[in-house]
């Protein structure tokens, strides 16, 4: 078999190589870019005809939205409808993994939208790329990096793995520091706030800001022409090639003796000697280094080609609210 041939390239963030990778923004090209979160795939979020290739490139069907991602709050006013519970909570969490989605404003092409009224807006708090935003000048359109539906890239390689054929231009940014994506949060009626997507801002956080109740969508109806309101809410996504078998707990009875050809992964560090096949997220199981690890883990183990990846839910709520909903999308019949 032939191997696939990459012709994408990482490039350091030095101020030479953001003016560079600004220009091909500029010019309608696409750049994978670092986030907080995961890394994405940008494009001119004004520009229709770049934004079909961020779809093209991903294998990403037109029903599921796109996140524009902006520096200044001049541009929220320019895409969208903001309101006084947007307002409370950019104030609050702005720059950051926060997600709003509110009614646009006709600026904004149909295709990031999926032909919905409302658009989904953030402020990414990433240093790289808010330079990058910056020297642009305009807002960039950027879903995760990746295969559609396939595990969400947390370094630039995995980028590359994924997309290295298909894309001419990487950021370096490092690591994601957080590694899960953004909360998202409808506010197109803010009496009546909706978590559409948990993330590592936490419904808790954004209760106490915005001082009522955040519903939690648990299965976001689509729209009547089969749009998403929101990227995120399929059944199945986030999800590695290998199937993913969840346990609400898992004791040392369950993964002692467990065939050498299925993966554990363990919430944290067990006390006492593991089988190569035994592996877990954080040696504390402090859940900011669980989710940081999550989808790094579930992409070494599906590429080390065990039959079945048995994974661990988080206990609790807050962050394991984000954690156990990508695991059981990850999970899900496809």
């Amino acid at each position: 078999m032939t191997p696939t041939r990459h012709t994408a390239r990482i490039y350091r963030g030095t101020p030479r190589n953001l003016a560079r990778l600004a220009q091909a923004l500029i010019r309608g090209e696409l750049v994978a870019v670092p986030t907080e979160t995961v890394y994405g795939l940008a494009a001119d979020a004004l520009s229709p005809r770049a934004c079909r290739r961020i779809f093209r490139a991903k294998g990403r069907p037109a029903s599921d939205p796109l996140i524009v991602h902006i520096h200044a709050w001049r541009q929220l006013e320019l895409l969208a409808e903001p309101n006084e519970a947007a307002r409370r909570l950019a104030a609050a969490f702005w720059p950051g993994p926060l997600t709003l989605v509110l009614s646009k404003k006709p600026v904004v092409p149909a295709i990031v939208t999926a032909g919905l009224p409302s658009v989904a807006v953030r402020m990414p708090r990433h240093p790289l790329l808010q330079r990058l935003l910056k020297l642009c000048g305009r807002p960039l359109a950027a879903p995760s990096a990746n295969p559609f539906g396939y595990v969400s890239p947390t370094t630039a390689e995995h980028v590359c793995l994924g997309l290295g054929a298909k894309i001419r231009y990487i950021l370096e940014g490092g690591a994601t520091p957080i590694g899960l994506e953004s909360t998202i949060v409808d506010l197109r009626d803010p009496r009546k706030p909706r978590l559409l997507r948990p993330g590592a801002i936490t419904r808790e956080q954004l209760e106490k800001v915005l001082g009522c109740r955040v519903a939690l969508a648990r299965r976001p109806t689509p729209a009547p022409q089969g749009a998403q309101l929101a990227p995120g809410l399929l059944k199945r996504h986030y999800s590695p090639h290998t199937r993913v078998v969840l346990h609400a707990t898992a004791a040392p009875a369950d993964w002692l003796h467990a065939p050498s050809n299925e993966a554990w992964l363990l919430i944290m560090k067990p006390g006492q000697a593991t089988p190569p096949n035994v592996h877990w997220l954080d040696a504390r199981g402090n859940l900011r280094g669980v989710a940081r690890r999550l989808f790094s883990q579930l992409r070494q183990l599906d590429a080390a080609g065990y039959r079945r990846i048995h994974v661990e839910l988080a206990p609790g709520g807050g962050l394991a609210e984000a954690i156990n909903d990508r695991l059981r999308r990850a999970a899900a019949a496809g």
